[in-house]
């Protein structure tokens, strides 16, 4: 029988010097390699991010690396299992931030909003003069939302801080909500958007604890605002209430998620084009899918993966 597969997403803001960044990097891809571990951790000087998965006992010794550091000590871990590998390879970058908003005024070390449990995240959604608002990137609001949450309609995080000046204040004004409930998948982005807000002078400023992960993981479905699958960045796409791969796959030509309906229209054809990206790409660029989609499949025939190298 096979090893099951763990799959452990975590993210601290949390200050690190740039000179300790290196050697973590090298210490977690030398640890996480040898313990059969893939995914992708981002390390910054403002923190950690990542998600990876492989055998419990290689997840956790990398999680161990994390941990040694006297900031990441209590790191929290949203875990899932998955039925196989979840990424095909490990990477440890180094980056500016550890989510890109581009914002220095956003520093959640400083201030973010306040930390709603996901027990307590329905009575504050429920509530009129709450306004609930998604953080993520519109294709993954596509799939699944809290019901009635607003949609900044971002093609990327870096699009928010626009919003908020173009869409949210003006909304803020006319409305004078009481709070303003933030979320996102597994919560680093709604904290980072609670910190800009709070610096931009919003007050009760409110964001999911854990993200939307933790709240499926969380809250019973019978209970649940949740509405939808929810997007992941690994080769799950999206989970149901379940925490269970759900039935979004995505286009390998622009990598947006598909449901069964999509896959069904005749612009989808594996690996080249979708309804999303029909028109977007070249003829050029179709014949270079379509070469590729032939050496996934005869890699897929010899039983290997068709991946680049880690690193």
């Amino acid at each position: 029988m096979a090893e099951p597969v763990r799959v452990a997403a975590f993210y601290r803001f949390a200050p690190f010097s740039a000179a300790a960044l290196p050697p973590l990097r090298q210490r977690l891809l030398a640890v996480g390699r040898e313990g059969g571990v893939c995914g992708t951790v981002l390390l910054a000087e403002e923190g950690v991010n990542g998600t990876v998965s492989g055998p419990p006992a290689g997840v956790e010794a990398l999680l161990a690396v994390l941990r040694a550091h006297r900031r990441l000590a209590d790191l929290e871990v949203k875990e899932a299992a998955a039925p196989g590998e979840a990424f095909h390879r490990l990477k440890v970058r180094i980056k500016r931030e550890i989510v890109s908003l581009g914002q220095p005024a956003a520093d959640p070390s400083r201030q973010v909003g306040t930390y709603v449990p996901p027990e307590r995240w329905n009575a504050l959604i429920d509530d009129p003069d709450t306004l609930l608002i998604d953080t993520r990137n519109a294709y993954e609001v596509g799939i699944g939302s809290f019901e009635g949450a607003i949609d900044p309609g971002t093609a990327c995080f870096r699009e928010f801080p626009a919003w908020v000046e173009r869409r949210l204040r003006p909304l803020v004004a006319q409305r004078r909500p009481k709070a303003l409930a933030l979320f996102c998948t597994g919560g680093i982005r709604c904290e980072k958007a609670t910190a800009l807000l709070r610096a931009g002078g919003f007050e009760g400023v409110h964001h999911l604890e854990g993200g939307i992960l933790k709240y499926l993981e969380t809250v019973p479905e019978a209970a649940s605002r949740w509405r939808g699958e929810c997007f992941v960045f690994d080769r799950r796409v999206a989970v149901n209430h379940r925490l269970e791969p759900g039935e979004h796959r995505l286009c390998h030509a622009c990598g947006l998620p598909l449901s069964p309906a999509d896959r069904a229209l005749e612009s989808y054809v594996e690996g080249v084009s979708c309804r999303h990206c029909l028109d977007r790409f070249s003829d050029a660029d179709r014949a270079r899918f379509a070469e590729r989609q032939r050496q996934i499949a005869r890699a897929r025939q010899r039983g290997q993966a068709h991946i680049g190298p880690q690193g």
